[in-house]
């Protein structure tokens, strides 16, 4: 079983990933982080990572 991302995850990575679809192109983490860090505000690593890795999963779905 996997684990549940929070709606506030869910939330940010989808406003993110609709703003600006063309900075998450790239279905990897790294490139990912760096964009959600340069974008947008986040207090903590963890909750940047999570958003990182939901963004992922929507750019990977996407394709």
């Amino acid at each position: 079983m996997g684990r549940i991302r929070t709606r506030l995850v869910k939330r940010a990575g989808a406003r993110l990933y609709t703003q600006n679809p063309e900075k998450f192109q790239k279905t990897t983490f790294e490139d990912n982080k760096k964009s959600v860090s340069e974008m947008a505000v986040i207090q903590s690593k963890k909750l940047r990572n999570l958003i990182a890795g939901y963004i992922t999963k929507l750019a990977k779905e996407k394709q």
